[in-house]
């Protein structure tokens, strides 16, 4: 179900029909669902490293929340469409991104907050919402990273944090457990598994500066796999370390 904005003046006449989506799904128990979200087109150059911008634009539209010193039960995704330039990106055609979690009254929010001012930075406002059940993907799935899959972790003793990426000792082993830790905080069954796809041989690692840090994080598919709802979480709140932040998306 998608909904088309006229921008302001029709936020409350879409957000009723948000409300009367959201019954629904409430009558039968079946939620989970991600948002997304489609974009005009940018009138200023889009930085590289936008991703601090996107994820303020998110908890705008939360309002006041204690999402971002919490555990990250959901993920945004990256800008789908950019044209690389010499000193930024362009979205010509618009964009597209989504907001994905199994945390019910943030999808209520997050709709309310988007109604109410669509815009997010650099000419770019919210123009379509469509709203996407979660599927059932049975116990494995291979899953495609829509934004790079970041594994981080302090070793004892050690001042700065580790990165691992597919193929390393142990990566699997983070991606898994980071994912069991989110499904103990929701009550849901952590018998599921984690693991990059081995046959896969074009993994990137990407480079991303996010508050002065500079980060590396992982493109490379990964397989899931385990009890079905858990399966579907991690379609839901995504792989790895930071995903409220723009990491570790599936698609």
């Amino acid at each position: 179900m998608h909904f088309s904005s006229g921008r302001i003046e029709e936020s409350y006449c879409f957000y009723a029909i948000f409300a009367g989506f959201r019954g629904s799904f409430q009558r039968d128990k079946k939620l989970q669902m991600r948002i997304y979200l489609k974009l005009s087109s940018n009138t200023e150059l889009v930085p590289f490293n936008y991703q601090r911008n996107l994820a303020g634009a998110f908890h705008k539209w939360l309002g006041q929340n204690e999402l971002h010193d919490d555990l990250s039960l959901y993920s945004l995704s990256w800008l789908e469409g950019a044209v690389p330039t010499k000193h930024g990106l362009n979205f010509p055609n618009g964009s597209e991104f989504f907001i994905s979690s199994p945390l019910e009254n943030l999808h209520t929010q997050a709709v309310k907050g988007i109604f109410n001012n669509q815009h997010i930075c650099w000419g770019m406002y919210v123009k379509e919402v469509r709203l996407s059940p979660t599927p059932d993907f049975g116990r494995v799935k291979r899953f495609l990273a829509q934004s790079p899959i970041l594994i981080k972790r302090k070793a004892e003793g050690e001042k700065h944090q580790r990165y691992y990426y597919p193929g390393q000792e142990h990566a699997d082993d983070f991606l898994t457990e980071t994912l069991r830790t989110k499904l103990r905080k929701m009550n849901l069954s952590t018998e599921v598994s984690v693991r990059f796809d081995p046959a896969y041989k074009n993994v990137k690692i990407k480079k991303i500066k996010f508050n002065n840090i500079d980060i590396k994080a992982s493109f490379c598919p990964v397989i899931v796999e385990g009890d079905p709802r858990s399966v579907q979480f991690a379609w839901e709140v995504g792989v790895g370390n930071s995903t409220g932040i723009g990491f570790g998306a599936l698609r």
